[in-house]
């Protein structure tokens, strides 16, 4: 094999050393760049199973030499020892090891209960009570990889229980619920005092972190809330302050900008985290978090004082990222922030190095490109949604919304419009036709927003209308209909609207009003989606499909 030499960087490739590449001394080069290695892995390899990574097989004795430490695939060491740490924004070399052919075994895909993906007892007795009691496919392939201290992509159409896939592993190694050989004792270890924080999740959105927080809360109990803390953008900080040093919680979950703030304060300590959650790690990539989420990725998992270039130990953080879509960008950063990070679908694993960049096609015309169908959007729908449209005047909007919330006998409907401003005119037509309903849009801070909420689950709103704040990580499975009043921007904007109904396997109908100089706009997202998205009208309190259905099929096929 031989070497390839660059004014930038040397890489050595051997039979019993792993690859090492070096990251570009920038400090953004993070968000911007990455490395490509390349490893002889036969192309036939096929995708990693739970079973090959070590779940079936016993681990084999750790090889030690005086210079590296070689483990096999699929060891349950503990964090500490699992790989060698790595900097951002820095001229550290970070170590990848080089994946050779695996044999291919049945995994859980599919599995009956939670104690089949190595789940404790008692916190399966917490599922059973809040109504879990069977794992969804991307939780069954999630969990046992998590356990195993591997670094993760979860990818799964919106309302699949991604969520629960990276929660349960966490509370099965920290807190009150964990297992009795899950490596740590919660409440300090030899010290007798308590770690500190353990885990750090980040949401791109309030209304996210604040989801996400009440399902921690929803399997620890009133008992255990104190565990987690909610750190999120808006609420008073210095009551987050407060809150920090006398609960000393294991596990924050926030936003970037506000964690980023008590980080660089020093009111939130996260050198000794063990777990970073990255939810919607596709908009974190985003420019408007580029500042906080490279400190995020500078302190979390890492020791404060340490010399990011000397070989001194540091305290290890396992990587979990987390979206609905996976473009190749989020594929990138995995491979730069994390070690050796596998792709965990609802029915297969595969390591990133098999992944390639999806192709761009040039062309004159920019209607071309635009034509092009999203597979990212399309993964993140869920399977089991009806696709309506409905041509109509702009002054009979709303009232075509009271319509079809009666012909569908919607008990949860979510509206969805562009400016906030026009909220408040929606909802007074609604309430004048004896409709329950309720604005939400980030002006109303965070206790109204919380109230409405509140209100919307627990039924006493009928129709929640609400702006592109809630396309991303609002969870009402009982939600039966969302209505895009006005047009998304793009099909991944449609998609994340339509993943507010048909979660966890329920059915759901997604319906799209419109003018007739829109019409060409529905046309272009049906095409780009390839969805059956259907031209209805309602008719004596029914829901029709009417004859244009035919003459747009035949228009866009």
């Amino acid at each position: 094999m031989q070497s390839l030499v660059s004014s930038k960087f040397l890489v050595l490739v051997g039979e019993s050393f792993p690859m090492r590449r070096a990251l570009l001394n920038s400090r953004f080069a993070w968000f911007h760049s990455s490395v490509r290695c390349t490893s002889h892995v036969e192309p036939n390899h096929g995708s990693l199973t739970l079973s090959t990574l070590g779940f079936e097989t016993e681990i084999e004795p750790k090889i030690r030499t005086k210079s590296k430490m070689v483990k096999p695939l699929g060891s349950s060491e503990g964090f500490k020892n699992k790989r060698k740490p790595f900097g951002i924004g820095t001229g550290e070399k970070k170590g990848v090891r080089v994946l050779s052919k695996q044999e291919i075994e049945s995994a859980p895909f599919a599995a009956k209960s939670f104690s089949e993906l190595g789940v404790p007892e008692v916190l399966i007795e917490r599922l059973g009570k809040a109504g879990f009691d069977v794992p969804t496919e991307v939780q069954s392939a999630a969990v046992p990889t998590i356990l195993k201290n591997r670094d993760v992509i979860i990818q799964s159409y919106t309302g699949s229980g991604k969520t629960l896939a990276y929660l349960l592993p966490i509370l099965s190694v920290i807190g009150p619920l964990r297992g009795e050989n899950s490596g740590g004792d919660g409440d300090g270890g030899e010290t007798g005092k308590k770690l500190g924080v353990e885990a750090v999740i980040v949401a791109p959105s309030r209304e996210l972190g604040m989801q996400i927080v009440r399902e921690f809360e929803k399997i620890l109990g009133m008992d255990n809330k104190k565990m987690v803390q909610q750190l999120v953008g808006g609420a008073n900080r210095t009551r987050q302050e407060e809150a920090l040093k006398k609960n000393k919680p294991a596990i924050v979950v926030g936003t970037p900008g506000r964690i980023a703030e008590l980080s660089a304060s020093g009111k939130l300590r996260t050198h000794g985290c063990r777990y970073l959650v990255l939810d919607e790690v596709d908009e974190l990539l985003s420019f408007n978090f580029r500042e906080d989420m490279h400190r995020l990725l500078e302190h979390v998992g890492r020791r404060s004082g340490a010399d990011l270039n000397s070989n001194a130990k540091k305290t290890e953080r396992q990587l979990i990222m987390v979206s609905a879509t996976v473009p190749f960008s989020v594929v990138r950063a995995a491979k730069s922030w994390g070690c050796d990070p596998l792709l965990v679908q609802a029915k297969k694993i595969v390591p990133l190095e098999t992944l390639s960049p999806e192709p761009v096609k040039l062309s004159q015309s920019s209607n071309t490109t635009s034509s092009m169908p999203s597979k990212a959007a399309v993964e993140s729908l869920p399977p089991a949604l009806k696709h309506y449209y409905c041509v109509v005047r702009l002054q009979h909007k709303v009232d075509t919304l009271r319509r079809c919330i009666h012909a569908l006998d919607a008990k949860f409907v979510i509206v969805f419009m562009n400016h906030t401003k026009q909220l408040k005119d929606v909802v007074f037509k609604l309430e004048a036709r004896g409709v329950k309903a309720a604005e939400l849009h980030g002006d109303l801070g965070k206790l109204g927003r919380s109230t409405t909420l509140k209100k919307f689950k627990n039924g006493e709103v009928r129709v929640l209308v609400t702006n592109e704040l809630s396309a991303r990580g609002l969870d009402v499975a009982e939600c039966d209909l969302v209505v895009n009043l006005e047009l998304p921007t793009d099909s991944i904007h449609y998609a994340h609207r339509a993943g507010r109904t048909g979660r966890l396997g329920r059915n759901g109908t997604v319906l799209t009003i419109c003018e007739e100089s829109e019409v060409f706009v529905v046309r272009k997202l049906k095409k780009q989606l390839e969805l059956p998205i259907a031209c209805c009208n309602f008719v004596e309190g029914k829901l029709l499909v009417t004859e244009e259905e035919e003459h747009t099929l035949t228009d866009t096929s």
